[in-house]
């Protein structure tokens, strides 16, 4: 009996190692599903949305179609095709058909619109060309489509000379074996992924479905056009645009409205002279179910660009004065929609940590979020009865579709399971006070079976923007780093959104002191708790994060190692040469005027003397947003004085990147540099 005992204690020892979860590897990459643009059907039976996934042996993403019934009970793969991605899945306005904007079949040509019958068959290809389909919308009565198409080269003309396209069929005549010379006339000339933007110009057209033409609406004019909105009636689209003089050298964005028949002159319904649904913002007008009023983003003071606080505001669809919907709130919304019977709109909240799917009367009020508890809530869609399907995502797993009933989330999607199997680190929101006494918010993410009175190496990681935040969602760099044995401090300095205005332009044309104080003190924070060891430190960031860390080991040197993504620190020297140049003139102004404020924030370059900490540095050679030459020069610097350094190029990348293999050789080259200077968790 007892050896019987003995032996099967053994093998239920055994067989619980065997089964003990693992932890999160950089080459989960490929297990890891990204869900989005969730779309309820008319008639709320089902909801469709994509998912992305990448793909190893193509090393590349790939994005596919799926739906899931309300209850939960089936979910269907709508499209599948092994070698292209499809998207933006949207209903027809009776349920029959689902469109989604794919580049299958031709591979000579751009994305286009296809249509799927829900009754079978093959997806039909609506639109041909080289005209690229960036968005899309459907008339109310489903004849018709909104579309807007991407020029190529400068715009092809008919035969007749009106400069009125067929967007079906134009071509570039340029032969991309002879490519011509790029000839730059634009003050904004270039943008990451788009590269020299030259005379492209996004167009918006209108599709009859039934003859399958598809004819430019707005008159025409050298302008941008974007985030098509139809009226109830189907008679006028509302979309974004810069219809004024040199608007290449403002983010003075306007909503206008236009007649949905070609050769339409719009008019403008929102004059702030700042930016209104900025296209960067993702929110398209929405329209009151009456066609009376429109709802859309209004941005904060000119002066403070990016740092300013956006609001919600609706203003009479036939012209008048702007109305805020929440004046008091100090927060960044996004996304609006009309509730079905106007009475409210439902929008996201921005609030410290948090993405809040909420809710204001349209009257006015303050919002109240929809969703108990605090989450991030990245989208929403609804149908005529109000059944709200939200994309929704938490600090244990990626965003998946659920449906909202009474407060309560009912997960649908299932894309991400493969998670039940493994170890997670916990993520606890922290805040601590900064040198000066500020109150900085916080995250503390522990290893899994993390042991309480243990010292264990730490990573100090830096979110991008500056204007943006950390925040409750799933963060893989976070749980790969605490999965390898790394405790993760991640906190929203100054300069950070989600705690008003104030909070995020305080590092206004001072990138660099107030932020520093502000992460450090979360270190110091977790030092004190007794988590992170002291002489074991690391501190990383991509973007503004990689500029960040530039600061943080040029004033401070007990970080053992460092990585430096994307960054940019001789600012004065980078001046047009990234996308960047209205900004940093609205900030620091021109340089030859004010150069001591250019001068103030390129402090890690000029004082790179002052740095010890080995770092490396990574970044893509076709990145417009932080040039590789930013990272060039600071890694020469580095070199010059002697500090260890190395610098990674990944060919062909913008600034965030893509191919699945430099994503895993990029968390693999982190885990790499901190063991390598900071020694392996464990060891």
């Amino acid at each position: 009996m007892r050896a019987f005992w003995i032996g099967g204690a053994a093998a239920l020892m055994a067989g619980s190692a065997l089964a003990a979860p693992r932890t999160l590897t950089p080459a989960d990459i490929f297990n890891e599903k990204t869900v989005a643009a969730p779309a309820v059907s008319p008639d709320g039976a089902w909801v469709a949305y994509q998912v992305k996934g990448l793909d190893r042996e193509q090393d590349k993403g790939l994005t596919h179609i799926w739906m899931t019934s309300w209850d939960g009970a089936r979910t269907l793969q709508l499209t599948a095709t092994p070698k292209e991605s499809e998207s933006q899945p949207k209903w027809s306005p009776d349920g029959r058909y689902l469109a989604f904007v794919s580049g299958r079949g031709d591979e000579n040509e751009a994305d286009q619109l296809w249509l799927l019958d829900r009754a079978g068959g093959e997806a039909r290809k609506l639109t041909e060309g080289k005209l690229s389909v960036e968005d899309y919308g459907w008339s109310p009565d489903g004849k018709r489509l909104a579309l807007i198409l991407k020029d190529g080269e400068p715009e092809e003309k008919s035969d007749d000379d009106t400069g009125k396209s067929d967007a079906a069929t134009a071509k570039p005549k340029t032969d991309p074996k002879r490519p011509k010379p790029i000839v730059i006339d634009r003050y904004y000339f270039k943008q990451d992924i788009e590269g020299y933007l030259g005379a492209r110009r996004s167009r918006l057209y209108v599709l009859d479905l039934a003859s399958g033409k598809a004819e430019r609406v707005t008159d025409a004019g050298d302008y941008d056009e974007v985030l098509p909105s139809w009226s109830p009636d189907g008679k006028q689209i509302a979309f974004v645009s810069k219809r004024h003089a040199e608007a290449d050298r403002d983010y003075n964005w306007d909503v206008f409205v236009v007649d949905a028949k070609p050769g339409s002159k719009p008019r403008a319904v929102s004059t702030f002279e700042g930016p209104d649904n900025d296209p960067d913002w993702e929110s398209a007008p929405a329209w009151s179910p009456d066609g009376k009023t429109i709802a859309y983003l209004q941005g904060g003071p000119v002066k403070l660009i990016a740092y300013g606080v956006r609001h919600l505001a609706v203003v009479p669809a036939a012209g008048g004065t702007p109305r805020l919907i929440s004046p008091s709130l100090d927060r960044n919304v996004s996304k609006p929609r009309f509730s079905p019977d106007g009475k409210s709109i439902r929008f996201i909240v921005e609030d410290d940590g948090t993405e809040t799917l909420s809710e204001a009367p349209t009257a006015g009020g303050a919002p109240k979020p929809l969703i108990a508890g605090r989450q991030v809530a990245q989208a929403f869609d609804f149908d005529a009865k109000g059944r709200v399907a939200a994309l929704v995502t938490s600090p244990s797993a990626p965003a998946e579709v659920f449906a909202l009933e009474g407060g309560k989330l009912r997960q649908l999607s299932h894309q991400n399971d493969w998670l039940k199997d493994v170890a997670l680190a916990s993520v606890e929101e922290i805040r601590f006070p900064s040198a000066d006494g500020s109150e900085v918010h916080g995250f503390l993410v522990k290893p899994p079976g993390w042991q309480a009175g243990r010292k264990y190496p730490t990573i100090l990681r830096l979110h991008g923007g500056p204007q943006s935040q950390y925040d409750l969602g799933w963060n893989r760099e976070w749980q790969t780093l605490a999965g390898h044995g790394y405790v993760v401090v991640a906190s929203n300095p100054r300069g950070s959104t989600g705690r008003g205005e104030a909070w995020s332009s305080a590092i206004y044309a001072d990138w660099g002191p107030k932020a520093v104080a502000d992460v450090l003190a979360g270190v110091d924070y977790a030092t004190k708790l007794d988590v992170a060891d002291p002489d074991r430190l690391g501190v990383g960031g991509w973007s503004y994060g990689g500029i960040l860390t530039n600061y943080v080991i040029t004033a401070d040197h007990r970080f053992k190692a460092a990585t430096s993504g994307a960054s940019i620190s001789n600012v004065l020297a980078g001046y047009g040469t990234d996308q960047y140049v209205r900004d940093y003139e609205v900030e620091l102004g021109k340089p030859w005027e004010h150069p001591e404020a250019w001068l103030k924030i390129s402090d890690p370059f000029l004082h790179a003397d002052r740095i010890k900490t080995p770092t490396l540095f990574l970044a893509g050679d076709k990145d417009f947003n932080v040039p590789l030459l930013n990272s060039e020069q600071m890694y020469e610097a580095l070199r010059s004085n002697g500090v260890e350094t190395r610098l990674v190029i990944y060919p062909g990348q913008f600034h965030g990147l893509t191919r699945p293999s430099f994503l895993l050789d990029r968390m693999r080259r982190y885990l790499d540099w901190y063991d390598g200077h900071i020694g392996k968790p464990g060891g």
